[in-house]
């Protein structure tokens, strides 16, 4: 069912954000930083993944997407949902749900073999494809499924995660240049001040957390 009623933008980032940190899914080591895909260091961790266990979380994070994506973008913008693999598919296939469209998913790669696809399910000549992930960093995943739905003679110019970062300038940038369209739900800013409303870490580590978010470059190369 579509969602009629929701919360403003703000309290939508503060409910999502408690709930992140309520299952577990939100990690911050100031001591013993995480090592990046991009091979540098940081505080934090999220595991979005963790939400498709709790189907109270679960439904009411699908309904905040659902109804972000319709204010934003339109009520009637797409003709189908697409999730990025792996992360997405799920999200993708619960948005869908919420919207009657037909579902997709996005290989990162060819599988290989037989049609040697990376799209997966129906996908046809001039649909409206809305791009559905976990979360996003940099973007730059974002860009490769974007370019594979388009391969497909589809539009995509909007995607959809839970969480973003939202402490590199240089994302939305990077997708604005593409002719995408950013919807999340919440950032690391609004994880860190509900964290502290919670007192859900001790106060070193979010002043280690706080500092990396003011100034990530600066943080990871003093301990890169």
């Amino acid at each position: 069912m579509i969602p009629t009623s929701f919360p403003e933008k703000s309290e939508i980032a503060r409910l999502s954000a408690r709930m992140l940190l309520e299952i577990g899914a939100v990690h911050f080591n100031a001591r013993e930083p995480y090592i990046y895909a991009s091979g540098l260091p940081g505080p934090t961790y999220i595991d979005c993944r963790k939400l498709i266990s709790f189907p109270r979380i679960r439904s009411t994070l699908m309904d905040f997407l659902t109804i972000t994506v319709m204010r934003d973008a339109g009520f009637e913008a797409f003709d189908n949902i697409a999730g990025g693999e792996t992360a997405g598919i799920p999200f993708a296939a619960l948005v869908a749900e919420r919207m009657s469209l037909p579902m997709t998913y996005v290989r990162k790669k060819p599988k290989g073999y037989g049609r040697n696809a990376r799209i997966e399910g129906a996908m046809s000549e001039g649909q409206r494809v809305l791009l559905v992930e976990d979360l996003t960093t940099d973007g730059g995943s974002k860009i490769s499924f974007v370019d594979a739905i388009r391969e497909t003679g589809a539009s995509c110019h909007h995607t959809a995660v839970i969480f973003y970062y939202g402490i590199f300038p240089e994302t939305e940038k990077t997708l604005g240049e593409h002719g995408v369209a950013l919807h999340h739900l919440c950032t690391w800013h609004d994880v860190l001040a509900e964290a502290r409303s919670a007192r859900s870490f001790d106060e070193e580590t979010l002043a280690e957390v706080a500092a990396f978010l003011d100034d990530p470059r600066a943080w990871q190369a003093a301990r890169a």
